[in-house]
């Protein structure tokens, strides 16, 4: 039997099983667009978007053996078209300068910044002395000192201070995460803070946007009201979306559990809460005899659970993470309004197709990879199971081993991606899940609908104490569990392709049908095997040139103990570090002030910090590299200063055979829509050539 009449028996196996395939080609689409290191032009975008289309087209029209890869390349360049389109449809003004003065805005939105300072969103916004075209859409505030005195700020209400704002930063090192990226598709065009007293107005009462989060906002209040500390927090975080009210405490030892999904509105709570009322309703209409041999009582339960799925998607502000769990969920309850299968990949890859087609970014953020690796995970083997007609033990207990093997499998299924973006590994976080999920199930959310139902009559406290009960003892298991030796390690950063190389293995052994899915561990072994080999960079300067990290024998040091600590964080969280900035700074070897020195091979490495110090310092050697806070002009050595940095970003460098070799953050996103990097023409003939060039313009 020759290669084609292989390859014609090997695509027919796939008969019926290609649909789950069309997720993967869009997300293969939008994640060439977001690899792109310069912006395309609406040509290119174009020319794609008639490609796929012809692709498309010829897919209906070519064999069984050609059809589904032409078709498979038109789904790609239609993820492509999409991501572009998001981009550009989410366009507005993005400040480049910075920016002191009167600030003024509606308040949309309130959480808390990874330093656990209360956090506030604006829209509407108004700066002093600048024009409309030129004033963001959005802005967000940090609120320090005085800011934070006082009664909270009220959603809806147009406020007043003066604050510092800026742009968005960039990745604080290359390849790292970039904020610049997220806050273009968050219409953020400036963030900052601000120590100075708010004013603030009545809040709107017309704009039904604000008016739902103005109710999710009263409701949080009340909840932390009636459950004070973490608890009420947490209540608040699972009713209403709003995490502002746990502790950096708290939420650190949810982390290192591995119980930090629970704070999130997904899956896991969206499901349980749908759950709930359909068996709920399906027991009410079989109370009602005229009802249950009547009605199709099971398609009403549906319908009645979609219902208030919706309702918790509009109460919790409907956030990425929730949007997904919502689509998921209505994927399910349509299925059984159809009468279809109501957990299958396919429901599961239509879930998928939704949520990219309304927000292509989404595929870039740990929620999505997460939610979808868990879910897709769960679904094959529980799938694989049932066609099998696999058990495991008496009757009575497969409920308690479905519950272990849930979390096993989730647990497994996400453990790389979240220590991909997290740098860590809860090693209890099978323990931690096992002893919170099923609480979660069995009284929180059911005790959240009882409050719910209560509240109109003034008797919610009831609800909300029962919620509090199950919500204190999956802190309390969290707390546990993060005091256990060895409860946490944590792992360098893999490069940027490990984790789409991971993905593409495990979905071939899923979705493909076939003993060619086995092929699936190569890119997996090979996934794990360059993570493991992965080395980290030598050297690291700040954007600022304020930071400097130098990777020596006992870790990265850092070139001072204070400021700059996201950054110092970032850096040492990707190494794999647990040290905090203080212990880094400690392990600098020369400190002559404000001066830092440290020799590396052939090199002398200099952090000139302070005006005065760099005013001062007038010659270097050969074999020196200048890392300054403040504009240098040297000849003679290498030199890093704010002004050069303004045009790379942060910097990696690797110190080799008297070699400086550099990667900067603008090497790897390139010039982007949401970059903001100053545009040199001559640099991208250089590094593209004209005919990119072309395409760029």
């Amino acid at each position: 039997m020759g290669a084609a009449a292989h390859l014609r028996i090997m695509m027919l196996e796939q008969r019926g099983h290609l649909f789950n395939w069309i997720p993967v080609g869009l997300a293969f689409g939008i994640g060439l667009f977001f690899t792109l290191r310069f912006e395309p032009s609406f040509l290119l975008i174009g020319t794609i978007a008639l490609g796929g289309l012809l692709f498309l087209a010829l897919a209906a029209r070519l064999g069984e053996v050609v059809s589904p890869l032409a078709g498979l390349i038109g789904v790609v360049a239609l993820g492509f078209v999409l991501a572009a389109w998001r981009t550009h449809s989410v366009a507005a003004p993005v400040i480049d300068w910075r920016y002191y003065g009167a600030v003024e805005g509606r308040v949309v939105g309130i959480d808390r910044s990874a330093s656990d300072a209360l956090r506030i969103t604006l829209d509407n916004v108004v700066l002093e002395r600048v024009s409309p075209q030129e004033t963001p859409r959005r802005v967000r505030l940090s609120l320090h000192g005085d800011a934070v005195l006082g009664d909270p700020p009220i959603a809806g209400a147009r406020m007043m201070t003066t604050a510092h704002l800026s742009p968005p930063g960039g990745p604080v090192e290359p390849g790292g995460f970039d904020f610049q990226r997220h806050a273009w598709f968050n219409e953020l065009g400036a963030v900052g803070y601000s120590r100075v007293p708010l004013l603030t107005s009545e809040a709107a009462r017309n704009d039904p946007q604000l008016w739902v989060f103005s109710v999710r906002m009263a409701i949080s209040y009340r909840v932390q009201e009636a459950l004070p500390g973490d608890v009420g927090g947490f209540a608040a975080a699972v009713t209403t979306g709003d995490r502002s009210g746990i502790s950096r405490e708290g939420l650190e030892a949810l982390r290192a559990s591995n119980t930090a999904h629970l704070l999130a509105i997904s899956g896991l709570h969206m499901g349980l809460l749908t759950g709930f009322i359909f068996g709920l309703l399906r027991l009410v209409f079989a109370a009602i005899p005229y009802i249950a041999l009547r009605w199709p009582t099971r398609k009403m339960a549906a319908i009645g659970a979609l219902i208030v799925a919706a309702a918790y998607l509009a109460l919790s502000g409907g956030n990425v993470a929730t949007e997904r769990a919502f689509v998921m969920v209505a994927v399910a309850l349509s299925a059984i309004l159809i009468n279809r299968r109501a957990i299958s990949l396919r429901s599961v890859a239509i879930a998928a197709i939704i949520v990219l087609f309304l927000r292509p970014e989404a595929l870039l953020s740990p929620g999505f990879q997460m939610s979808f690796a868990a879910t897709t995970a769960l679904v094959a083997v529980f799938g694989m199971m049932r066609d099998q007609k696999l058990s495991f033990g008496p009757r009575w207990l497969q409920p308690v081993l479905g519950v272990v093997m849930s979390s096993a499998i989730a647990g497994l299924a996400t453990a790389p991606i979240g220590a991909a973006h997290f740098n860590a590994i809860a090693h209890y976080g099978l323990i931690a899940n096992l002893l919170s999920v099923p609480l979660m199930g069995v009284l929180v959310i059911p005790a959240a609908v009882l409050a719910a139902c209560l509240a109109p009559i003034g008797a919610e406290i009831v609800g909300l104490w029962l919620m509090g009960l199950g919500l204190r003892w999956i802190l309390g298991v969290a707390t546990w569990i993060t005091n256990l030796d060895g409860a946490r390690s944590f792992v360098p950063g893999p490069d940027a392709a490990i984790l789409p190389l991971l993905s593409l293995g495990c979905l071939l052994i899923i979705l493909w049908h076939g003993r060619a899915r086995w092929s699936g561990l190569l890119p997996v072994v090979a996934a794990f095997g360059l993570w493991a080999g992965a080395e980290r960079p030598q050297v690291l300067i700040a954007e600022t040139g304020g930071l400097v990290g130098v990777m020596l024998g006992e870790g990265r040091a850092l070139s001072k103990s204070r400021g700059g600590g996201f950054i110092a964080s970032n850096w040492l969280e990707n190494d794999g570090d647990r040290a905090d900035q203080a212990l880094a700074a400690s392990r600098w070897p020369l400190s002559d002030g404000q001066i830092r020195r440290v020799a590396l091979d052939d090199w002398v490495l200099i952090h000139l910090q302070g005006k005065r110090n760099v005013a001062a310092y007038d010659a270097c050697g050969a074999g020196e590299i200048v890392i300054a806070t403040h504009p240098l002009s040297l000849r003679g050595c290498e030199v890093f200063d704010p002004k050069r940095l303004a045009r790379t970003g942060a910097v990696a460098l690797e110190l080799r055979g008297g070699v400086i070799m550099s990667r900067s953050t603008r090497d790897i996103t390139g010039d982007r829509i949401w970059s903001g990097w100053p545009y040199d023409r001559r640099t991208d003939i250089q590094k593209r050539g004209w005919w990119l060039l072309a395409l760029h313009d």
